[in-house]
């Protein structure tokens, strides 16, 4: 992870995944908010368990990168079989993409078995995964107290918004807001990491005041004073606020448009239903109205009839 593609390449897969259920958990409610439940993962029309089959690659390529491809990964042990200081990174990084990897395949073998616990098992393992995340990143072995220590710093705020949810989610499965916020945060954490890979290996991208520095067989941010650093990290919270703003307004816009797209039909039908329903129950009123006045006026002539007396009636 520590190289641009390190960031950018898991950093897209994050924001597609979030991207793919933030599109379905809305597309879901719209169509029928009173019957949603939320879905640990969507199946494909063509093949079944794409999204999670890719989850899978996704992981095993960040290992296989992570671990042995490289001029100085082929090895990732010491002759000893103890881990080399300068390879503990990858090992960290190689067990977050392990978490998924067990994950991915444990919601397979759950959805084929048809489970009783399937939801709620599938559930955990996702937020296993993204504990593990959170719990690596913060003890994370790299020096990390500089500008890309900020950056990870407020990454770690959007994982546990991660893990949070979807912990919530096991117990609160019919709750959209969860899945939205829980959706919005894991495309957070793709853009994030995306960003993250550029401005920390693009020199032209560096605030002023930093520059690339060579320590332990991989590269680091360094400031060159206490001012720069302070300045260079007040920037990346301001980019993260600005971030956090146009990530609120992408998945407020996309509920509204998709509410228009998949919501306006149903909407349609809705009133087209309530209106028919009424005719009906118009109807029904007038029969019952007519019904009335006909008994109405019989009772009336009965009273009447019963008015006159036989006497009355001979003279």
């Amino acid at each position: 992870m520590g190289t641009l593609v390190g960031h950018v390449a898991p950093g897209f897969g994050f924001l597609i995944i979030g991207l793919w259920h933030l599109y379905n958990h809305i597309r879901l409610y719209v169509r029928n908010s009173k019957s949603y439940i939320s879905l640990p993962w969507f199946p494909t029309a063509k093949f079944k368990y794409l999204e999670l089959i890719l989850i899978m690659a996704g992981s095993i390529a960040s290992i296989s990168m992570e671990l042995f491809i490289g001029p100085d990964r082929h090895q990732p042990f010491d002759p000893d079989g103890s881990i080399p200081s300068n390879h503990l990174h990858n090992f960290e990084h190689s067990s977050i993409s392990m978490t998924f990897l067990v994950y991915a395949a444990f919601a397979i073998v759950l959805d084929r078995t048809g489970s009783k616990m399937q939801y709620g098992l599938t559930q955990l393992m996702a937020s296993i995964a993204f504990a593990q995340q959170l719990f690596l990143f913060h003890l994370h072995s790299a020096d990390h107290m500089g500008p890309e220590g900020q950056y990870h710093l407020l990454l770690q705020l959007v994982v546990l918004v991660s893990l949070v949810t979807t912990l919530m989610g096991i117990g609160l499965p019919k709750s959209f807001l969860v899945s939205f916020v829980r959706s919005t945060s894991i495309f957070f954490q793709g853009l994030w990491f995306i960003v993250m890979g550029f401005m920390l290996w693009t020199p032209s991208l560096m605030p002023k005041g930093c520059f690339m520095n060579d320590e332990d067989g991989h590269k680091v941010v360094r400031c060159s004073s206490d001012e720069a650093l302070h300045r260079a990290k007040s920037l990346v919270n301001i980019e993260f606020s600005w971030f956090l703003v146009g990530v609120t307004i992408f998945a407020v816009s996309s509920y509204l448009i998709l509410d228009k797209i998949y919501g306006e039909k149903i909407e349609y039908f809705s009133l087209g239903k309530e209106e028919e329903d009424h005719d009906i129950e118009s109807n029904e009123s007038d029969v019952e109205f007519q019904k009335k006045s006909v008994l109405g006026k019989a009772r009336s002539l009965i009273q009447m009839g019963k008015a006159f007396s036989p006497i009355d009636m001979e003279r």
